[in-house]
């Protein structure tokens, strides 16, 4: 699956990256976790539970990266009941996302080729509780239990073969190791569209079983 972020998305997001850029060019808050083991260039992590808002769009990772960044952006930036702004938090994932079925008997998911879950970290402290009910019901508000991840970083571009040169050394690593993980890479980006290719910190995670 392809998922990259290409240059055109700077022309979809003009007004959410300049509002954005005092902060995303300087350190911002994201989910506490803890390194638990080190597998050279690799980090097992504990992540703690955080809040996120997503959309699900059923698009290629490209279009449904362009069509989630104005979604999301205007509810963080006050479209939501309470006209409440948030700070930009990091990272903004994206992975492929499970199909949701009517309740039946057997409950049954599967991963479809084209779905796509992208997700903005809200600020600490926020709950599902406290956090104001978007305006776009295609808005949905998603508590993150703790859960652990096998994470590689990486500078650079969102090109495919930059994702899938570092994709490939994650599994290796694990591999060797005897790491076992399971669903799909998820791939965080810490920052906006206009931070420069070389300054730009990415992740790809896989959940640990």
């Amino acid at each position: 699956m392809k998922r990259t972020l290409p240059a055109i998305l700077l022309r979809h997001l003009l007004g959410f990256t300049l509002a954005a850029m005092p902060l995303w060019t300087h350190a911002i808050e994201e989910p506490d976790y803890e390194v638990i083991r080190k597998l050279d260039p690799v980090e097992l992590r504990q992540y703690a539970p955080y809040v996120v808002a997503e959309v699900v769009l059923q698009a290629s990772a490209e279009e449904a990266g362009n069509q989630a960044f104005p979604i999301l952006a205007g509810y963080i930036f006050g479209k939501n009941k309470g006209d409440k702004k948030f700070a930009m938090t990091a990272p903004v994932t994206q992975t492929a996302a499970p199909v949701k079925m009517e309740m039946n008997a057997p409950v049954t998911q599967a991963a479809v080729p084209d779905g796509v879950r992208v997700q903005f970290v809200l600020p600490k402290g926020v709950t599902l509780a406290s956090a104001p009910e978007p305006l776009d019901p295609r808005v949905q508000l998603r508590l993150v239990p703790a859960s652990r991840w096998a994470v590689i970083r990486y500078s650079g571009t969102w090109s495919q073969s930059n994702y899938e040169e570092h994709l490939a050394r994650l599994q290796a690593a694990l591999d060797q190791a005897g790491v076992s993980t399971q669903g799909e890479p998820v791939f965080a980006r810490y920052n906006a569209p206009f931070a420069p290719w070389f300054l730009r910190r990415n992740e790809i995670w896989l959940a640990l079983r």
